[in-house]
């Protein structure tokens, strides 16, 4: 029999080797798959190792679904900034930078005697101003009475005019009666003379004819003596009526003149009530001013008490520009104060996560500073995106529009007992996680 080649032994070689594994206890199968059939316990491991990843992605993407987190954010607080309300120079700065100070701790004193005295120019005015409104009320009732008074007097004033015009007008008319029976005695006596005397002439020659008697012509001689003497004492009855007609016409002049004069005072008494009005309106005016001077002294005890700059709340000094001996002006910034008892996170997310995002949420705030974890409530969502407060806002305009995912301001507050020792200060940086579900 012929030897076997090599080809022959290789083949031999080949057939026998299965044989030879799956007696020696190997696996017949190849790969990883043979490998797991021949080894049930190493198929189930897989499979519970399978399991175990499934459940841990899922509980992986329901514990991450349910939160939402972001490194943009930031510690916020109050900063109050702290002015002067009124100019002058520094006397004196009480506090320091980063000094914590109570509300109403004096600050910074501005030299105060300037205002000072413009209080006590202030009082003076006050004082001078209450005595003017004191004798213009006291003038009301002494205006009021006078005046009812001069009404009163220029009333009787009138009527005792009027009698006395009146009776001036009777006596006028009572003198020239008597100047025109004076007249007429007058011209009654001159005729009567001029019969005597005419009678007297006709006498002469019959008296020197003896056709009548001596005693009819002494007669006649003594008539016509008489009624020259009744003619000149009618001319002095005239001249005496004349001179009673001019002082009755001046008397009724004066009484005429004194009714004029007192009806003038009645119509001036009878403005009365616009005296009255007057003097209450002079009284309202000093009454004005006396407000006026108590605003202006009240405005100088403001300023007395602005010259010593307080602090308007509790914090920590901050940003301290002001020194001793420094000429400042009114609304001039001195400093700021912090109140690092009050403050919250401003976290700015993407407006992908604020579909399941609600105030009342819980947080979990972690700040990079400490290295620690503090715990919070959503408060409140802005109402625009951080760019719309920008100062100049980004315009989308047609053509060149790219999309980018705004940022929306969301205010979480920490729960109180967080931070007993303040040692948050506005502007760190901290990454906030919401609890969404």
């Amino acid at each position: 029999m012929a030897a076997p080649t090599d080809v022959e032994r290789g083949s031999e070689t080949m057939s026998e080797s299965p044989q030879a594994g799956s007696a020696a206890g190997q696996p017949t199968g190849n790969g990883v798959g043979g490998f797991l059939r021949s080894r049930p316990h190493a198929r189930r491991s897989v499979v519970l190792v399978g399991i175990l990843a499934a459940v841990g992605i899922l509980t992986a993407w329901w514990y991450y679904s349910g939160r939402e987190t972001t490194d943009d954010a930031q510690v916020d607080g109050h900063i109050v900034p702290v002015a002067a309300r009124v100019g002058g120079t520094v006397a004196v700065v009480k506090v320091e930078d980063n000094q914590v100070v109570e509300a109403g701790a004096v600050l910074v004193d501005i030299d105060p005697r300037d205002y000072e005295i413009a209080r006590r120019r202030a009082e003076a005015d006050l004082a001078d101003a209450r005595a003017a409104l004191a004798a213009a009320e006291a003038g009301i009732p002494i205006t009021s009475t006078m005046t009812a008074s001069q009404v009163s007097s220029a009333g009787a004033n009138v009527e005792r005019a009027t009698s006395g015009t009146d009776a001036a007008a009777r006596d006028v008319e009572a003198a020239r009666a008597r100047l025109a029976f004076a007249q007429a005695r007058s011209k009654e006596a001159a005729a009567n003379a001029t019969r005597t005397a005419r009678d007297l002439e006709r006498l002469k020659p019959l008296l020197a004819k003896d056709e009548v008697s001596q005693q009819q012509y002494d007669a006649a001689v003594a008539a016509a003596d008489a009624a020259r003497a009744a003619v000149e004492s009618s001319q002095a009855a005239i001249v005496e009526a004349t001179q009673a007609v001019s002082v009755a016409e001046s008397r009724r002049s004066q009484a005429a003149n004194a009714l004029t004069q007192a009806q003038a005072e009645l119509r001036t008494a009878r403005t009365a009530p616009e005296q009255v009005t007057v003097t209450r309106s002079r009284a309202e005016s000093a009454r004005a001013r006396l407000a006026q001077a108590a605003a202006v002294l009240d405005q100088a005890t403001l300023n007395l008490a602005y010259a010593t700059v307080k602090a308007p709340v509790a914090g920590r000094v901050s940003k301290k520009s002001v020194e001793p001996g420094q000429v400042i002006q009114a609304g001039q910034p001195l400093l700021a104060i912090v109140p690092v008892e009050n403050v919250w996170i401003t976290a700015n997310f993407k407006e992908t996560q604020l579909k399941k995002m609600r105030p009342g949420q819980r947080v979990s705030i972690f700040v990079d500073a400490y290295g620690r974890r503090y715990d919070g409530t959503v408060e409140s969502i802005a109402a625009a995106t951080g760019a719309r407060f920008s100062l100049l806002p980004p315009e989308n305009a047609t053509g060149n529009y790219v999309k980018v995912v705004q940022r929306i301001p969301v205010k979480i507050v920490l729960d109180k007992g967080q931070d007993p020792e303040h040692l948050l200060r506005p502007g760190m940086s901290v990454v906030p996680t919401v609890h969404t579900r």
